[in-house]
């Protein structure tokens, strides 16, 4: 069993910066996947991007070159730095783990946090 805390939402003008964390418990985090979704007022959850087991990253397409994840095996945690924040990136943020290789679809993954919000005022 995995439990997923995050830290970090807030808010933040347009062009900002966040730092998410998520800390898991347990002592396998260092086999699990990783996964960042997200949820806007009014619309479906949705994939923002992963780091597998073994580093491999990928992100979805509106959030490449502004996004970055990265994980800290020793401390549990993977983190979700945001830069270069727009409005449309309001939502609440879920970090989600799956054992080895990342996966974009939300049903993929095993543990969920509870989420933190993220606002981005223009």
């Amino acid at each position: 069993q995995v439990q997923l805390v995050e830290y970090g939402g807030g808010l933040v003008q347009a062009g900002g910066s966040l730092r998410l964390s998520c800390v898991a418990s347990g002592r396998t985090f260092s086999t699990y996947a990783m996964g960042w979704f997200r949820q806007a007022p009014g619309k479906e959850r949705e994939f923002v991007g992963a780091i597998s087991w073994s580093g491999i990253r990928y992100y979805t397409d509106s959030v490449k070159g502004r996004f970055t994840i990265s994980r800290d095996n020793a401390k549990s945690t993977v983190y979700l730095q945001m830069n270069s924040l727009k409005p449309e990136d309001t939502a609440v943020y879920y970090c989600a783990a799956r054992y080895r290789d990342y996966a974009l679809l939300q049903y993929a993954y095993s543990y969920w946090g509870q989420g933190t919000q993220v606002t981005v005022s223009s």
